[in-house]
Formats: C-alpha cells, sequence, structure tokens
C-alpha cells in the first residue's frame, strides 16, 4: 500500500526507501531514471580508482542490496517496478562502467549507451524487464543493459584508444 503523506510513497525512516530511490534522484519528476542515472556518477567517480576486484566486489554488494530494497520498496509501493525506483539505473551504470577507460568521455558514452539499453529494452533485456517479477526482476533488465553497454564500450576502447 502507497505511504501516505509522502511524495512517490516515498517513506524517509526507511532505509530500503532511501537505496531503491536513488537517494531520493528517483524523486525527479521527469525522466527519474535518466536522473538517477546522473547521480550514479559521483559514485562511479568514487569507486573509479579501486582496483577491478574490489569494484566488482562492491558491485555484488549493491546488486544484492538492491533486490532486497527493490523488492521491498515496490510491495510498499504496491508497484511492480515504479519509475522512482532508480537503484537499479545506478548499479546497472555503475556495470556499464566496469572496465571503461578513464575520462568524461568514457563516462559520457556509458551513460549514452546505458540509456539507449535501458530505455529501448532491446532483447534479452526486454525478456528480463516482462518475465522476472520482485526486485530480480526490477534490478536485473538494468544490468542486462549495463552488460551489453559494458561490452560496446569495451570494444570501442579497445579500437579506439584515447
Amino acid at each position: 500500500m502507497p505511504q501516505s503523506g509522502f511524495k512517490s510513497g516515498f517513506n524517509p525512516r526507511r532505509i530500503h526507501h532511501w537505496i531503491a530511490f536513488g537517494f531520493g534522484s528517483g524523486l525527479s519528476p521527469r525522466a527519474p531514471g535518466t536522473v538517477g542515472t546522473l547521480a550514479a556518477i559521483p559514485l562511479y567517480l568514487l569507486l573509479s580508482p579501486l582496483a577491478w576486484p574490489f569494484y566488482v566486489g562492491l558491485l555484488v554488494l549493491f546488486t544484492l542490496v538492491g533486490i532486497w530494497a527493490c523488492e521491498r520498496t515496490a510491495r510498499d509501493l504496491d508497484s511492480k517496478d515504479p519509475s522512482a525506483i532508480v537503484w537499479d539505473e545506478w548499479v546497472g551504470f555503475l556495470l556499464t562502467m566496469v572496465a571503461a577507460p578513464a575520462g568524461w568521455l568514457w563516462i559520457l558514452a556509458g551513460f549514452a549507451l546505458f540509456r539507449l539499453f535501458d530505455i529501448w529494452k532491446p532483447w534479452p533485456v526486454r525478456v528480463a524487464d516482462r518475465k522476472v517479477p520482485g526486485g530480480l526482476g526490477i534490478m536485473l533488465d538494468d544490468l542486462i543493459a549495463g552488460a551489453m553497454a559494458a561490452i560496446l564500450i569495451a570494444l570501442a576502447a579497445w579500437w579506439m584508444p584515447i
């Protein structure tokens, strides 16, 4: 049941809402997925200097926490995948950037590719979005979109080292 008195059902007394709503970025009245992805860039910049195993370890942790937080928040809001839930965009973008070279050009390319796959939902993103329920389903389509974008970023970096 949606929480009365809170915009978009956001309840600041629930930690899983803070996480699922991307620390408030999902409350944007327009394009919350895009705003959520933009809000993930500072986290990426903070994590990007980490050694690859630590970055991937945090990515796995963020995914597991996201499955839990998105599941509980969607249940609280009585909705399958509310647009205000943007933690999946945060983690999808971090996955996009897993092997990206340093630099703003790569961040912009990663942002654009991730948003393209997340909005367009090509196969297999569309299948995960439609067929997988709960917190896993909320997270999985963005993880697949992020993996597809990461592959293109890695190929571009290999072919066009800057």
